[in-house]
């Protein structure tokens, strides 16, 4: 049965100090199989390693956005082929593309900011892989991102996506963990990565808004990196500013 708010909140604490594969059974045993992990970097992999030692069936869906890396599409099938799951895959409206690079180009967002570009890309196809789900799993972390993520609980109440009685759950296994303890969960358990992560990309996304990161720079300085520091988000995860100000 799905949780109530109350219960969720209580939930979020008592989980706060579990384990990320405790959590994701939890979810998979109250949500399943009317939940999915949201899948795209080193994060999303392991949570989905762990979701394959928890020995039940579960869904994983991905955004493809038309603009990614070569690389990440080798990742998503060497993930598929490694753990023998399918990938759900959700492509941007073809329509609405071609309408916004007809009229601004291809590269319009150097300009006007990514925000219009990750809406059409990213944030539409996302609400209808959310569309029929009860809950979802994300990698995010606390640290990622100390402007908009420092927050981020282990289970809440989606601020961005829930609808009018239609409440959707999403549970954030990782957000206590560090870069390190993920990329050493990878490497003890032998997780594939993208293998862009040894060429200085921390945090990938699309191949014109990602770069690799210098020394000392912040992982998520590699995302946008012409705008604003604090507003490194493209609309996922966008309620994670009210999650900070709470």
């Amino acid at each position: 049965m799905p949780l109530e708010t109350t219960d969720i909140t209580e939930l979020a604490e008592a989980c706060a100090a579990k384990h990320p594969q405790e959590i994701l059974k939890l979810a998979f045993e109250v949500y399943s199989p009317n939940v999915a992990l949201s899948f795209s970097g080193a994060e999303d992999v392991a949570l989905v390693d762990m979701a394959s030692k928890i020995g039940r069936r579960f869904r994983v869906f991905t955004l493809d956005t038309g603009r990614l890396h070569a690389e990440t599409h080798q990742f998503l099938e060497k993930v598929r082929e490694r753990y023998g799951i399918p990938i759900e895959v959700y492509f941007p409206r073809p329509e609405a593309v071609e309408k916004l690079v007809r009229e601004k180009g291809l590269f319009s967002f150097y300009r006007d900011g990514h925000k219009e570009c990750c809406d059409i890309r990213k944030v539409e196809p996302l609400k209808r892989a959310l569309a029929t789900l009860g809950a979802w799993v994300t990698g995010q972390r606390r640290d990622q991102s100390p402007g908009t993520r420092a927050a981020v609980p282990v289970v809440q109440l989606d601020p961005t996506f829930s609808l009018p009685g239609r409440e959707l759950v999403k549970f954030n296994p990782l957000a206590n963990w560090t870069s390190a303890q993920v990329w050493d969960y990878i490497r003890l358990n032998q997780v594939p990565y993208n293998p862009l992560h040894e060429r200085g990309f921390v945090s990938i996304g699309c191949e014109p808004c990602t770069r690799a990161i210098l020394p000392g720079e912040h992982e998520r300085a590699g995302r946008w990196w012409w705008e604003d520091a604090t507003k490194k988000e493209c609309g996922l995860h966008a309620g994670n500013h009210e999650a900070t100000r709470s």
